[in-house]
């Protein structure tokens, strides 16, 4: 996956001082990246989006970002932002991929969500599971029984981190739509509209500062199709054997992981132990690749 460069350096990513803002199609370089921005830059954009609504920011990701997606599981702010999508006016087109990963441990009233939703808007909807897994039996199979209680950050590598990135290098994603919002608690609470992640992935969260209320009057006045544990006390609904309702008074995403000290899977947790394992595994494998191709010029000459 091609990533974006900056002027200012982000952990992680490759720098250049020559330009700023957009790179341009008639660049004299040989080669430039898809999307440019240097961190004043992105923190002008944040600046400026803040103040618009929903709908706006999403126009001009249409507008900005090429190889944009939207990642979802069929949480209440993934469905407006589909059914904002799909009332947008213009010639510009709007009908944004969706990107779902199947754990093989989603509820089945998710599954039957996903069935409702392809069916009302027509969106293509890209399935990533697990690799080498089709079903939750292939995946005991190959992982053990209850991963998620043995290991559970190697659980979430397998089941989310893994697919994801799968996805955006199979489909070249640039950008990603997601259903973030700072109300649901946790990590969120300091949430731009754009973030940027080690790797370079663009993530917009167009509805970041909507409450879960504005959320769900949305939902009811456009009858957009929801998740049926919604009206069981579930407010967040991720994987079955992570997901509880919710009391009253308890914020969002209180019932995922409940009783635990974790608020992310992985996927927009990049500082989780075994992502920092698998990080260290790939700087060691690097530098013995550069020992060895020493080694053979030093024998060379």
């Amino acid at each position: 996956m091609a990533s974006p460069v900056y002027g200012e350096p982000f952990e992680g990513v490759v720098i250049h001082d020559d330009e700023s803002g957009y790179a341009s199609g008639s660049s004299s370089r040989d080669s430039i990246p898809d999307v440019y921005f240097s961190k004043p830059h992105v923190k002008f954009l944040n600046t400026q989006l803040q103040k618009l609504e929903p709908q706006d920011i999403l126009r001009w990701c249409i507008t900005s970002l090429p190889g944009l997606y939207q990642t979802t599981a069929f949480g209440l702010t993934g469905l407006v932002t589909l059914d904002m999508l799909s009332k947008l006016d213009g010639p510009l087109k709007h009908n944004i991929d969706l990107i779902f990963l199947d754990t093989l441990h989603h509820f089945d009233e998710t599954l039957a969500l996903v069935d409702r939703v392809r069916r009302r808007y027509g969106t293509p909807i890209h399935v990533y599971k697990p690799a080498g897994c089709d079903t939750i039996d292939d995946f005991t199979a190959k992982h053990g029984h209850k991963l998620w209680e043995t290991n559970d950050e190697l659980y979430d590598y397998v089941a989310k981190v893994e697919p994801a990135q799968r996805a955006y290098s199979e489909l070249q994603v640039k950008a990603v739509l997601t259903g973030r919002r700072k109300s649901q608690g946790g990590k969120r609470g300091d949430l731009d509209i754009i973030e940027v992640d080690d790797a370079g992935l663009i993530k917009v969260n167009p509805l970041a500062n909507w409450s879960f209320t504005q959320v769900q009057e949305y939902v009811n006045a456009n009858k957009v199709p929801y998740n049926e544990l919604l009206d069981r006390g579930y407010k967040s609904v991720g994987d079955w054997h992570s997901t509880q309702a919710v009391a009253a008074g308890e914020d969002e995403r209180s019932g995922r992981w409940k009783g635990k000290p974790k608020t992310e899977c992985g996927i927009h947790n990049p500082k989780s132990r075994y992502a920092q394992f698998l990080l260290q595994q790939e700087l060691r494998r690097q530098e013995e690749e550069i020992s060895e191709q020493l080694q053979n010029t030093s024998l060379a000459a």
